[in-house]
């Protein structure tokens, strides 16, 4: 007995060590701090080259892939039910007998911010003049604009995945530079038309710059606009910034499909996570009108 005390003590101490490391390596604080994602379903998805670019430092957690998307879903692509819990015990998520996070929208985490004044609500909608759904959902987001609440304020970015988007994007700012709001819509048409027509994408589009230059001046001119004003524009110091601005919105939410529709840089939704089947476009604007009344009320009391 005297000799075995030793060897039992022993035995206990390295029990009592391999419990603290199984502890240490698989208990709450090793599971604790990974930050919950956006989960989206993604329409147009990004070019496999801008999927593959790393993430900026501060930007929200990558978003799992639906239809068409270049990424896959993950068991670490969902908000964590504990983050949840959390948001929702703070009153912190918008929910109704209707509308309910994780099944009709995603939360950003993190939050992003937004360019509007105090008491606006942002809509912030990414999307590419050659994107068959937002070309689907444009007359939609038209219609909307006419009866939104005046305190949302609409923000769209074309995004900026490759040179073909941001020569596109350019097209948009340089319209948009010379208040010609309404050849936008005539430039979507044009863009699907043409693509219908010749089965490329590469529409007012060229590998060559300057080439790409000419094909959109001359589709301006025929459009009304003179050369010399759509040059000046073209290469103007507001569009240069605009541009700017939206390859940085484009890396922030890690936009891997459009239409991406976000509130107040908080939720996101598409028309599949809003209406579940049937009348998609319309049930995603309902989405919209909550989550923007439901951002303006929080806010509005929290203040």
């Amino acid at each position: 007995m005297k000799r075995k005390l030793p060897l039992l003590a022993l035995a206990a101490a390295v029990l009592a060590a391999a419990g603290v490391w199984f502890f240490r390596g698989h208990g709450p604080q090793a599971a604790a701090g990974a930050p919950p994602a956006i989960a989206q379903t993604d329409l147009t998805s990004a070019p496999e080259a801008a999927a593959a670019q790393p993430p900026p430092a501060n930007a929200p957690t990558p978003a799992a892939g639906g239809p068409g998307s270049s990424a896959q879903p993950s068991e670490a692509s969902s908000p964590s039910l504990e983050h949840l819990a959390g948001l929702s015990a703070a009153g912190a998520l918008p929910s109704s007998s209707e509308w309910k996070p994780t099944t009709n929208y995603e939360v950003i985490s993190p939050a992003q911010p937004t360019t509007v004044a105090p008491g606006k609500v942002e809509v912030l909608e990414v999307f590419w003049l050659g994107c068959p759904h937002c070309f689907a959902l444009e007359p939609y987001i038209r219609a909307w604009l006419k009866t939104k609440p005046s305190y949302v304020q609409f923000v769209r970015v074309p995004v900026m995945w490759d040179p073909m988007r941001r020569a596109h994007a350019r097209l948009y700012y340089t319209l948009e530079a010379l208040g010609r709001d309404d050849l936008v819509e005539k430039a979507f048409s044009y863009l699907h038309e043409q693509e219908d027509q010749t089965g490329t994408e590469a529409v007012l589009f060229s590998s060559d710059a300057n080439e790409t230059f000419k094909e959109q001046q001359a589709w301006a001119e025929q459009n009304g606009i003179k050369a010399d004003a759509f040059a000046n524009a073209y290469n103007s110091f507001y569009v240069n910034t605009q541009l700017q601005q939206a390859e940085q919105i484009t890396d922030a939410y890690q936009v891997q499909g459009v239409p991406f529709i976000a509130v107040d840089g908080k939720f996101t939704s598409d028309v599949g996570k809003a209406s579940g089947g049937g009348d998609a476009p319309n049930k995603l604007i309902q989405l919209i009108n909550f989550l923007a009344a439901w951002e303006h009320d929080h806010t509005q009391n929290a203040g």
